[in-house]
């Protein structure tokens, strides 16, 4: 991508934050003024329909594992118009380091994994992501254009903006993305009409469940399949860093460990999906992957466990959907 255009995308993403952020200030109606129809309208616009968990998973698993990794790289300092070296160091690392690091763990373990990348990313890295893509296993999603926040931006925005970033994937990939996850699992009222535009066939943003279930629509089913996820099975609240604010890591990967095994261990007494996402610029780092494999080893070490990619989920509870 030329300096030029890689400088337009910049400016435009921080353009697009700044201007959004100032509609955001118009607060509207008082919600204790609100009438019931209109907050029900509201909450109901998007809703968990039908839950999608098949009676058993492929070759009589019981529990199927969806490992995911967004590559944001540098798209954060770049949609919020940060220009530091220092923090476009954090977002190479996630590039230079860690997704090698990461794509031999799975290898080692044999574990398929889906990674979500915004276009810019794919842009500005096209060697990781043609590694990733590589081994023939691994997924590559949809994950917005600059990692901008969908609700802060108009329909008319996002649309243009999920549009470019399935046509950037697709040229990379040969072939197009069937799966999204928002940019900071930021969901607006328009996102899943706009993904039903596209023909996508899941989506991986949402959290009114932790097992697959069909997507409504104003009450309406819609055919795309949600892979739910969870602040709780997110390596950033555990491992994130801002040097200007609170957020610091407050626990140590070995109590990480124990959470994320607690809930495997759950998932696999109810025959359902452990669904886990990570961050290469925060899991990437040496003692996050030492116990990053220690979780793979210990799921590895019950009988019955299914890695899949979430295209392979999605398509394998698709037919729930019909009936």
């Amino acid at each position: 991508m030329p300096p030029n255009s890689i400088l337009a995308v910049h400016l435009a993403g921080a353009a697009l934050f700044l201007s959004a952020c100032g509609d955001s200030m118009n607060q509207g109606t008082p919600p204790w003024e609100r009438s019931l129809d209109d907050v029900r309208a509201e909450v109901e616009l998007v809703r968990a329909g039908k839950d999608l968990t098949p009676e058993s998973w492929p070759g009589g698993a019981r529990v199927a594992v969806a490992l995911s990794f967004d590559f944001d790289a540098e798209t954060n300092a770049l949609r919020d118009g940060q220009d530091s070296p220092g923090e476009h160091s954090r977002g190479e690392y996630a590039a230079r380091v860690a997704v090698p690091r990461i794509l031999a763990l799975l290898e080692k373990h044999a574990v398929p994994a889906s990674f979500f990348v915004p276009a810019v990313t794919a842009l500005l890295h096209p060697a990781e992501v043609e590694a990733i893509l590589a081994p023939g296993v691994h997924e590559i999603g949809m994950h917005g254009w600059i990692h901008e926040r969908n609700s802060l931006l108009s329909e008319e925005t996002e649309r243009e903006l999920m549009r470019r970033s399935y046509e950037t994937l697709a040229e990379v990939m040969g072939k197009p993305p069937v799966g999204i996850r928002t940019p900071s699992w930021d969901f607006s009222p328009s996102t899943l009409k706009l993904i039903r535009e596209l023909g996508l066939l899941y989506d991986s943003s949402l959290m009114a469940d932790d097992r697959p279930y069909e997507l409504k629509e104003n009450g309406q089913p819609t055919g795309v399949v949600e892979l739910p996820v969870e602040w709780l099975l997110d390596d950033y609240p555990y491992f994130g860093f801002s040097r200007f604010d609170a957020i610091r890591p407050h626990i140590t990967p070995g109590e990480v460990l124990e959470i994320w095994a607690a809930e495997f261990d759950v998932a696999y007494l109810e025959g359902t999906m452990f669904l886990l996402t990570m961050h290469p610029k925060y899991i990437g780092h040496r003692s996050r992957m030492v116990m990053l494999e220690e979780l793979i080893q210990y799921m590895r070490g019950h009988e019955g466990v299914w890695f899949a990619t979430h295209e392979e989920i999605a398509r394998y509870v698709a037919p729930g959907l019909e009936g």
